[in-house]
């Protein structure tokens, strides 16, 4: 998924600080460069950071200098609020022209390059210090560009513009959309409105933000309960506290139903002070859209994006779910079964036990057992796997540099420069891969710089993070990787290249800065090559005896997912109807503890358990607010471009030319419609989408007979 920018902030500047980064630069290879998969193939060998500075003064986080210490953040800052002043005094004096849509990518960039590395300091720095200061920092970056956003002295620079028709069939197509979109954003933030109103919005906006972060808060914590409350047998499964247990997660692979059902219903029971939070959240979304001109908070998110209003959604969420009913039911009957065979006094298929059976299912069918592949997929490997696809299908490299004193904020951080054959250094990814204390347990790309082309005509690389949540190995040993792991892996890379390789000139549209429903594309397209034999051949060997991974066992593990899928999918469908009916008509008609019930037994199927408020852990609704069905609708364009332009051949490089010059390059700069269209040579309709990902139900015939 995509981490860091995805808050609340609907302003101008807003979009960028949603965003993610991308860029290109040039730059021979550095002789301080080595090849990728030997800096992670085993883990405890640390590198050495080079001290940097004058008398060995830290470099700062980055290679920022302020942030050499966490009252850095201020100082990043208030430099960045007196450039921003700047920068608008000089938007309202210039001409109109193609100059005042630089200025306002300035002003944007100005913001987000503190915003934005905030945003991910905020959630994974060590230093709590760190971590502090860095979420004011975003609170306080946030309430400015609320205030910006309905400035109507700046608005009426970027107006005058859109108005002058001679002035506007002048601009070059980019320049032009990303004026419209400056201007779009001003617009959905209230600017047209009188002065009491516009407060009003800002209010919200930075109302809405605060809740954001406590619900989001919320949504990790764990809950207590006396240990006495549970049996004695299972209570070793949870932490104990003194005379209570702590009960952090699900537990959904454990094998003991008992336990499941006890993680299930103590971590989701309902808390008031979080269900207040989720209201007024809701509430105040649905207040700042109507204010602003618009029916519900979901129509008010959704312009701009492929689907474009939440009457698409709905279509697309009801044809998908209606295709996917009979395989679903089946799904659930074959899950029952499975319980009845193990547990035979206990039958009837609970929520905690869709995740478990499965799984079940999944390893008895193919004989899926993950320890069996770990070997084959250890990290270094992966790496390699990595950088040998992306040579062949883009003609890029992927390179480990050494890092200065005080630029990581952990000793087993790795950072990875991105080279182009031709065009040289795109930009600089961060690897933060391992567990550590406090560190979330999340797989999320981060943006902490963004692309665009400067003033003196270079280019300012993109810098982003990929943070995942990889075991700590044994000291000695390289890490190893699961199939989900090693899957994850290339999803994130894929938001990571989106990231290296959206060249646009402006930091406002660049790389992942685009709609939400087009922005998980490339990250789900990888998800196809990383299940691609021709693609795992090339870099899965087991590490001790250079074995490469049988075809077979691929084989199996791509069908295996196909188990038990449509129920898969039918749950993401309910999370998304969900957030569609939270994000739309205001009142709602009932509480959003009775919403789920009825939404959960009427779309997903399995009963909903009383005194449970899973919708109080969707942490998803503070990043993807309305916006949840993304993930879907990505997946369908992935699924469409994957079999008509690489299935064939995984590494044709002319298409991943195309790929690259039809989808990526873009950033955000184009309608994301017109990419998809660009690169399938046709405009999907909604049936198409649902079909799309229907067929990837279907097992192959080959490997289904071949294993029956």
């Amino acid at each position: 998924m995509l981490g860091g920018c995805r808050r609340a902030l609907p302003a101008a500047l807003g979009r960028a600080l949603r965003g993610r980064a991308a860029g290109q630069g040039g730059r021979a290879v550095s002789t301080s460069w080595c090849p990728v998969g030997t800096a992670f193939d085993v883990k405890q060998q640390q590198q050495q950071p080079l001290r940097g500075g004058a008398a060995g003064r830290d470099t700062g986080l980055f290679g920022v200098p302020e942030l050499n210490c966490p009252e850095g953040f201020q100082e990043a800052q208030d430099k960045a609020l007196q450039e921003s002043e700047q920068l608008v005094q000089k938007a309202c004096s210039t001409p109109p022209g193609p100059e005042t849509v630089m200025i306002f990518d300035q002003l944007s960039d100005s913001l987000c390059r503190v915003a934005d590395l905030a945003d991910f300091v905020k959630v994974a720095h060590p230093d709590f210090a760190f971590r502090e200061a860095a979420e004011e920092a975003c609170r306080n970056i946030g309430t400015v560009v609320e205030k910006l956003n309905t400035d109507v002295e700046l608005c009426q620079s970027l107006r005058r513009l859109l108005a002058d028709e001679t002035v506007l069939s002048s601009l070059d197509p980019e320049t032009r959309r990303v004026a419209e979109l400056f201007m779009f954003d001003f617009e959905i933030s209230g600017i047209h409105l009188d002065e009491e109103k516009r407060k009003k919005a800002v209010e919200l906006n930075v109302r809405i933000l605060d809740l954001c972060n406590e619900f989001l808060i919320g949504t990790h914590i764990p809950n207590k309960i006396d240990k006495h409350v549970l049996p004695e047998h299972i209570r070793y499964n949870f932490t104990a506290e003194g005379n209570y247990l702590r009960i952090a997660g699900l537990h959904a692979d454990c094998p003991d139903d008992l336990v499941r059902e006890a993680a299930y219903k103590i971590f989701l029971h309902s808390n008031s002070q979080q269900l207040a939070r989720l209201e007024e959240l809701l509430a105040s979304r649905n207040s700042l859209a109507q204010l602003v001109g618009y029916d519900t908070f979901a129509h008010r998110a959704l312009q701009g994006t492929m689907a474009k209003n939440p009457e698409t959604v709905r279509q697309f969420l009801e044809k998908l779910s209606e295709q996917l009913s009979k395989r679903t039911q089946k799904d659930f009957e074959m899950m029952t079964k499975m319980k009845m065979k193990l547990n035979p006094h206990n039958s009837m298929l609970m929520p905690w036990d869709h995740p478990y059976y499965s799984g079940v299912l999944r390893a008895e069918r193919y004989n899926i057992d993950p320890g069996l592949y770990c070997p084959f997929f250890s990290l270094g490997a992966c790496m390699e796997g990595l950088n040998s696809l992306f040579s062949q299908l883009l003609g890029i490299s992927l390179y480990a540099e050494q890092t200065k004193r005080g630029e990581i904020w952990s000793e087993d951080v790795r950072k990875l420069a991105v080279v182009h054959e031709t065009e040289g250094l795109l930009g600089y990814i961060y690897c933060d891969f391992f567990q550590r204390p406090d560190k979330p347990h999340q797989d999320c790309h981060f943006t902490v710089r963004g692309g665009r082309l400067k003033e003196n005509g270079e280019y300012q690389l993109p810098v982003v993070v990929l943070m995942l949540s990889l075991p700590n190995s044994a000291r000695g040993a390289p890490t190893l990787l699961s199939p989900g792991m090693m899957e994850n892996l290339f999803h994130e890379m894929g938001h990571a290249m989106h990231s290296m390789l959206g060249r646009t000139r402006y930091q406002h549209v660049t790389g992942t800065r685009c709609a939400t429903d087009f922005a998980e594309v490339p990250s789900i397209l990888m998800e196809y090559f990383a299940n691609d034999y021709r693609v795992v051949n090339q870099f899965a060997r087991h590490y001790k005896t250079g074995q490469p991974l049988p075809k077979n066992m691929v084989s199996r593990l791509c069908e295996s997912k196909k188990v038990c899928a449509a129920a898969d999918m039918q749950l993401q469908v309910f999370y998304a109807v969900l957030d569609q009916i939270y994000h739309g008509k205001h009142p709602l008609k009932k509480s959003t503890t009775e919403i789920l019930k009825e939404t959960q037994e009427k779309v997903y199927g399995l009963p909903y358990v009383p005194n449970t408020a899973w919708q109080l852990r969707f942490s998803h609704l503070v990043g993807y607010g309305a916006k949840y069905y993304s993930y879907l609708m990505s997946r369908a364009v992935a699924s469409m471009v994957w079999k008509q332009c690489f299935a064939q051949n995984p590494f044709d490089r002319a298409m991943g030319e195309r790929y690259r010059r039809e989808m990526l390059a873009h950033g955000g700069g184009k309608e994301p419609m017109l990419m998809v269209q660009g690169m399938l040579q046709k405009s999907p309709s909604v049936e198409d989408f649902v079909d799309a990902l229907v067929s990837d139900l279907d097992h192959d015939f080959e490997t289904f007979i071949m294993d029956s």
